[in-house]
């Protein structure tokens, strides 16, 4: 039981609790979650990568799909970091969508550099659909398609 002279700071004192305990990737917004992946993927923090992704994450590119984090996590990831080191992406044009608990983060992308002796000049078109919670935004679609730019 709470004693009366408590009850006055017992809204404040929880309060403080909150502030101290709330994750911080809950002041995250979505885009920002998207950049953090994107970075990660570059830097090769595989950790970092798959910690940002729901684990029922669904990740469709080039026809194919991988149905989990772990799945991705085991085929795809590396050939992600590694396509990533190689190459500069440039976002051309963003646009986040927040509804609720869910948010849609869609952006437009040129992609150029080098990777396994081949030139890369694309452009590159991204949905990735995020959900909220505890533990903040997660990934938990994610939709790649490219193309060759003209030349």
């Amino acid at each position: 039981m709470v004693p009366p002279s408590m009850m006055t700071r017992l809204p404040s004192v929880l309060l403080c609790l909150l502030l101290f305990v709330a994750p911080s990737s809950a002041e995250t917004s979505p885009d920002e979650v998207v950049d953090a992946f994107h970075a990660a993927l570059r830097t090769g923090d595989g950790e970092t990568a798959l910690s940002l992704l729901a684990k029922d994450v669904v990740i469709f590119e080039g026809g194919s799909a991988e149905m989990t984090r772990a799945e991705y996590g085991s085929h795809h990831l590396e050939a992600d970091m590694a396509f990533s080191a190689a190459t500069e992406r440039e976002v051309t044009e963003k646009l986040v969508r927040l509804r609720g608990e869910s948010a849609i983060v869609l952006s437009r992308t040129v992609t150029k550099g080098t990777f396994r002796d081949h030139t890369i000049n694309h452009e590159g078109s991204e949905t990735m659909v995020l959900v909220g919670g505890v533990e903040g935004w997660k990934i938990s679609h994610i939709h790649w398609s490219s193309r060759k730019r003209p030349e």
